[in-house]
């Protein structure tokens, strides 16, 4: 089956009711676990964006915690699908404000934890990418952003040496 395009969704969107689209969504919230969890962001956490943004901080801080550390490739594992889920968490809220201060939070978690990222080439190149689009991504903010958030980064930058 081939899926529609946006705006043939839209437009048939537009012949609906509000009571058909009602339903349409809560077929849709049940379908798969991610549309749940994005209308869950639009209806309840899309208005306080720094109380959505300190709530995916903590998870993040709770998911490090629990990672296995036995061995560099538990933690490769674990902390690939710990970044995959905060890239989701930054899908979700598409401003580039909490996508900078969420990626800066999980690289600085990143080098906090033990043993050391900077001994395992993988990780180390993982955090230097996310480090690097840091960089880009500070580059469309407002300027006074920018200054912000370019200080944490440089704050990363000295421990970043090998």
């Amino acid at each position: 089956m081939k899926s529609s395009t946006i705006s043939q969704l839209k437009k048939e969107f537009s012949y609906r009711s509000s009571d058909e689209l009602l339903a349409l969504c809560l077929r849709l919230a049940k379908f798969k676990k991610e549309n749940k969890e994005l209308l869950t962001y639009l209806l309840f956490e899309a208005d306080d964006e720094n109380a959505y943004v300190e709530s995916v901080k903590r998870e993040v801080m709770a998911q490090l915690a629990m990672i296995n550390t036995k061995n560099y490739y538990w933690m490769r594992k674990s902390i690939r699908k710990i970044l995959k889920d905060v890239k989701k968490y930054i899908r979700y809220s598409q401003k580039k404000e909490t996508e900078v201060e969420l990626l800066l939070d999980f690289c600085a978690r990143l080098k906090t934890l033990s043993p050391p990222i900077c001994k395992d080439k993988t990780l180390q190149n993982l955090l230097d990418r996310q480090l690097a689009l840091v960089r880009q991504k500070i580059g469309a903010l407002h300027e006074d952003l920018q200054y912000d958030f370019n200080q944490q980064l440089e704050a990363l930058s000295p421990m970043h040496s090998k």
